[in-house]
C-alpha cells in the first residue's frame, strides 16, 4: 500500500489536514494487513468507476484501493540534529513512499507562526533543508564505510562510492537527492539508505490567501484549505457533494490530495468485478499482465496463463459480461500485455 508522510513546521495546519483525512478512514476489514495507530490513517482513493461496475455485477462488496497517510509531528529548525525529537520523526518519514509537505499560507493571530510571520517560501526551504541535512548525515556515514572497502577493487563498490560522492556534493549544496534524476539502477544501489529527499514530494499549500510563487518547487503542488476540508469531512457523506456544489467547488481538496498522491508514484488502477466483489488494484504504470495478476496473489504471477481484458467504459456500455463477449469486446492478452488504467481484468491461472 502506498504510504505518504505528512510533514511541516508546527502550526501550519498539518494535523487539521490529517484529522480531516482520517474522517475518510477506510474500513479496517478491507485492509487486514495494515497496522493502524493514532497517527496513521488508511484512506480510500475515490473512484467512481467502481460504483458503475457494481451496477452490472451486483457484488457483495466494493473495495477501492487505498493510501496510508502518516502524520509526522511538527519538524523544527535543527530537527536533523535531534531538535524537537527530530531524529525520531525523520526516521518515520524514511519508511514512507512519498512526502506531503504542508506549507502555511494563511494569517491567523490566534495561531502563532514559529518564525513570527507567514512566509511560504522560507517555510518550505526550512523543512527541505532539514530533510536534506538528515540525508547528508546518512550519506556521509555510508561513504566513510564504503571508502574503506575500495581497496578490494570491487567494481560495484567503486560505483557505489562514486554515486555517494555525487549525492554528498548535491546535498552539501542544499539540493535534494531527487534533483540528480538518478537512474533506476542508481536508486537500486542506494535503496537501503531510504533517502528522504529522494522521495517524490507534494506541496499542499494551506490557506485562503493567494498562492505563493511555487514555479521552482521540485514536486507537485496543490492548494487547499485544511480548516474548510475538516468541516466538509465532518458532514455526512450524502451531504458533502451538495455542500461542495454550493461553494462552487468541483472536487474537495482532500480528494485532490488523495488522487495526486496516487499519481505521484506513477501508479495506475486496474479493476476486477464479479458477484463476490468489485475491486480496484494498484500497479506501476507500464506493468505487464503477470505482474498485475501478482498484485492479487503472488502465486498468480508465477502461474499466469493469459488475461481477459476490457476497458471499464466498454463493459458498462455493454451492460454485462455476457453482452460484452457477444460483441467481441473482451480481448485475450498474453504475458507481454501492458496493463492500462481502467482495464477490467480476469486472469486465467495454471497450476
Amino acid at each position: 500500500m502506498l504510504s505518504i508522510g505528512i510533514v511541516g513546521l508546527p502550526n501550519v495546519g498539518k494535523s487539521t489536514l490529517f484529522n480531516a483525512l482520517t474522517k475518510k478512514q477506510a474500513p479496517a476489514e478491507n485492509y487486514p494487513f495494515c497496522t493502524i495507530d493514532p497517527n496513521v490513517g488508511v484512506v480510500e482513493v475515490p473512484d467512481e468507476r467502481l460504483a458503475r461496475l457494481a451496477e452490472i455485477s451486483r457484488p457483495k462488496k466494493i473495495v477501492p484501493t487505498a493510501i496510508e497517510f502518516v502524520d509526522i509531528a511538527g519538524l523544527v529548525k535543527g530537527a536533523h540534529k535531534g531538535a524537537g525529537l527530530g531524529n525520531q520523526f525523520l526516521a518515520r518519514i524514511r519508511e514512507t513512499d512519498a512526502v506531503c509537505e504542508v506549507v502555511r499560507n494563511f494569517k491567523d493571530k490566534n495561531v502563532v507562526h514559529v518564525d513570527g510571520e507567514v512566509n511560504p517560501e522560507r517555510d518550505r526551504e526550512t523543512i527541505n533543508l532539514e530533510l536534506i541535512f538528515a540525508d547528508l548525515a546518512t550519506v556521509e556515514k555510508r561513504l566513510a564505510k564504503v571508502q574503506k572497502e575500495l581497496k578490494t577493487g570491487d567494481k560495484k563498490t567503486a560505483e557505489l562510492a562514486s554515486l555517494l560522492e555525487r549525492l554528498k556534493t548535491a546535498l552539501d549544496a542544499g539540493q535534494a537527492a531527487r534533483s540528480l534524476n538518478l537512474s533506476n539502477e542508481e536508486k537500486f544501489l542506494i535503496r537501503d539508505l531510504n533517502l528522504i529527499s529522494l522521495k517524490p514530494i507534494i506541496y499542499a499549500i494551506n490557506g485562503e490567501d493567494g498562492a505563493p510563487e511555487s514555479g521552482g518547487w521540485d514536486g507537485k503542488t496543490i492548494k487547499l484549505n485544511a480548516k474548510l476540508e475538516a468541516e466538509i469531512a465532518a458532514l455526512p457523506e450524502s451531504e458533502q457533494g451538495t455542500f461542495l456544489k454550493e461553494l462552487g467547488i468541483k472536487e474537495s481538496g482532500l480528494d485532490k490530495l488523495i488522487k495526486t498522491s496516487y499519481e505521484l508514484l506513477d501508479l495506475i488502477t486496474f479493476l476486477t468485478t464479479g458477484p463476490e466483489e468489485t475491486r480496484a488494484w494498484t500497479v506501476k504504470n507500464g506493468a505487464e499482465a503477470p505482474e498485475a495478476a501478482g498484485a492479487i496473489h503472488t502465486d498468480f504471477e508465477k502461474n499466469f496463463v493469459r488475461a481477459e481484458i476490457i476497458n471499464w467504459e466498454k463493459l458498462v456500455e455493454a451492460g454485462s459480461e455476457t453482452a460484452a463477449r457477444e460483441k467481441g469486446w473482451i480481448r485475450t492478452e498474453g504475458r507481454n500485455y501492458e496493463i492500462k488504467d481502467g482495464d477490467v481484468c480476469h486472469f486465467l491461472i495454471g497450476k
